[in-house]
């Protein structure tokens, strides 16, 4: 093989497998086996620089710093929105439109999510990607090709058939909220200072003048406009204008949709906010635009903002407030956090009036101090987050926030952890009554033991009144002692009570769950009531066994090996067995328990037969891995009705899709 057939396989199969990887989610090797190829290549372009391309996945490491940005002129100007945030408001826009444009044709729209996220425009020649530039004032951007190229999902070369010569492709850099938490995270290990939110952190990578640096950001890209091109490529929709781009390599947001009216427009915005904070990713609203590019001629634009698109605004998830004290708050495990206290503040939706702070590293990190001024967050995570402090002051005139001593509930000296960083109340629960009220929610939480109606403020009155100690209480209480509490009644006591009875029959992994031991989840209690069967095994399992099982490792093996060499602990799981729980493993049928065995499963959409976690515990008692996000690598998805982008995206990766009915049929249940 020449070297001209060695790199040019080299190049194809890397920019394949990038493809893969960073568009389609579906990884086709391993980081490793990428890295050898990758490395590959560079040394043999080293050894023949005169054959580098531009084109190379090697151009994406970044070349020298750059002195200053080069000015790029947009052939077509990048245009800003006309937003609006009601529905009343996106109505009167459509019927603008309708009475702008005289045609008998109905009038189509494409929806999509609004990134929260930087405008870029790239310049395909040949379908090699030859020119990137920042929106800048929309007439004029910086040129940061350098920087674009360092984007794993932005394609170096477009792939297939059918592209024009030239072409101008708009989109929107972002970085993922998990990327952007992992990589922060790494700041702090380093005690470098962390970015403060994913929009500011994709702006000030792309203006870095050494692209070596933009390379470590986890940048990503969706695509949604054409800017302009050469002409032998004459699309009639925006929407056959995305699917081309998708066909070509270029990433484009599985949201996408193309509505008929306005109704379905309205639909669309609503599923779009409710699937808001599981996207994965910032937006700030959806954008609505006309589907018909001759018809967004005719429309045209009106003081640089096209009359054809309109942003629909959600409510912001960033707002400005007042911290108004911090509290310490005491955890089921004894771990004391302390929480924020703001001045009430309307963010992502709802009014805010606390926030977590994780622990006193981060109260000293963001400088925190009562009185101050600070930026909440409120995006993916239901909880808020400070970002940072308006107003930072000198330290002689703040009132510092200082680390407690003694727990706040029972007063017990605090221990620190090795590295000083969890705070710890160490009494046992039958001595702290915050300890135990936490205890006592995990115990009776959804997938724990599940007792509903037995809510925070009912366990606070059952503590207070001295009916509930141990869990094992629960299954001891009478209705005489009930209908004595303030708001019972004969029937509520009654109601309770018979709810508690239901749940006395529980299976092993909702038990060990239940139990509460500290760093044992509900995805590792799963693996010890497989690799176990029964609590005796687990009881008597020295620190070999529980580090063979799957999702333990010392630590976890060493917090469940204490956990039931206390005696304390084992008081009390006699006292549960003796007031009538009943501990049972899933019954499996030899037959049928591999049938999905090494299968990786999704579920979206609302199943009319059955929950979505009696769904999830059907196919996990077959075998299955239910997991959330669908990729390359997924087996099937259940799909009940009303789906939102995970269908749309196992289409789009020719995964298997399934009713609830065919699924039945299936497994024959």
């Amino acid at each position: 093989m020449t070297v001209d057939e060695k790199l040019a396989d080299l190049r194809t199969a890397l920019n394949r497998y990038n493809y893969c990887y960073h568009v389609l989610d579906s990884p086709e090797i391993t980081d490793s086996a990428y890295d050898e190829l990758m490395n590959e290549l560079l040394a043999l372009e080293k050894l023949h620089p005169d054959k580098f391309s531009e084109d190379s996945p090697s151009s994406r490491v970044g070349g020298s710093p750059l002195s200053k940005f080069e000015k790029i002129v947009h052939k077509i100007p990048m245009l800003s929105l006309d937003k609006c945030s009601t529905e009343q408001q996106l109505k009167a826009w459509s019927s603008r439109i309708e009475g702008r444009l005289i045609s008998k044709s109905k009038v189509s729209y494409v929806c999509e999510p609004k990134i929260d996220g930087v405008a870029i425009s790239l310049i395909y020649k040949e379908g090699v990607l030859s020119q990137a530039a920042t929106r800048g004032n929309g007439a004029e951007g910086e040129g940061i090709l350098a920087n674009a190229k360092t984007i794993r999902s932005v394609p170096l070369h477009l792939i297939g058939t059918g592209f024009p010569r030239e072409l101008e492709v708009r989109g929107e850099v972002y970085i993922n909220q998990n990327d952007f938490k992992i990589y922060n995270e790494k700041l702090l290990e380093q005690n470098l200072e962390p970015l403060l939110n994913p929009r500011n952190a994709a702006a000030g990578s792309l203006r870095q003048l050494d692209a070596s640096v933009t390379l470590k950001r986890p940048l990503k890209m969706f695509c949604y406009s054409m800017g302009w091109s050469s002409g032998e490529w004459s699309p009639s929709t925006h929407y056959q204008v995305l699917e081309s781009f998708r066909s070509w390599g270029l990433p484009v947001n599985p949201w996408v949709e193309r509505v008929l009216d306005l109704e379905e427009m309205l639909t669309y915005l609503h599923r779009l906010e409710i699937a808001r904070d599981q996207l994965g990713y910032d937006i700030d609203g959806a954008v609505a635009k006309v589907n018909e590019l001759g018809a967004q001629e005719k429309l045209g634009t009106l003081t640089r903002r096209p009359r054809w698109a309109i942003a629909y605004k959600y409510a912001a998830q960033e707002a400005e407030t007042v911290l108004l004290d911090v509290e310490f708050q005491v955890g089921r495990t004894g771990a004391i956090t302390p929480v924020a206290k703001l001045e009430p503040v309307f963010v992502g939706g709802v009014t805010v009036s606390n926030a977590t702070l994780h622990n006193m590293d981060e109260v000293e990190r963001l400088g925190l101090f009562k009185g101050a001024e600070v930026i909440l967050r409120r995006a993916g995570d239901v909880i808020p987050q400070i970002l940072k402090v308006v107003n930072p002051r000198l330290e002689s005139q703040q009132k510092i926030i200082e680390r407690p001593r003694v727990c706040p509930s029972c007063r017990t000296p605090i221990k620190l952890s090795i590295d000083n960083v969890v705070m710890r109340c160490e009494a046992p629960a039958n001595d702290c009554s915050a300890k135990l009220k936490e205890m006592l929610k995990h115990f009776s939480s959804r997938l724990a033991f599940n007792l509903e109606g037995l809510g925070e403020k009912i366990i606070e009155l059952l503590i207070a009144s001295r009916l509930v100690s141990e869990p094992a209480d629960f299954f001891n209480l009478t209705k005489s002692a009930l209908e004595g509490l303030p708001g019972f009644g004969e029937k509520s006591a009654q109601n309770l009570l018979e709810e508690i009875e239901k749940k006395k029959k529980i299976d092993l992994h909702r038990f060990i769950y239940a139990l509460g031991i500290r760093e044992v989840g509900e995805a590792t209690s799963k693996s010890l009531a497989k690799s176990f069967c029964d609590l005796e095994n687990l009881r008597k399992a020295n620190l070999e066994l529980l580090n063979a099982v799957d999702d333990v490792g010392p630590i976890v093996a060493d917090q469940i090996h204490s956990y039931f060499s206390d005696p304390m602990n084992i008081l009390m799981l006699r006292n549960l067995l003796s007031s009538g729980v009943i501990i049972s493993s899933l019954t499996e049928d030899p037959g049928k328990s591999d049938l999905l065995r090494g299968e990786s499963w999704v579920i979206t959409g609302t199943l009319q037969g059955f929950s979505r976690d009696s769904a999830k515990k059907i196919l996990e008692s077959f075998g299955a891995t239910v997991v959330s996000n669908v990729s390359g690598k997924t087996t099937c998805v259940l799909v009940g009705e009303a789906p939102g982008s995970k269908y749309k995206k196992a289409q789009e990766l020719g995964v298997s899709v399934i009713t609830e009915d065919e699924l039945l049929r299936r497994l024959d249940v």
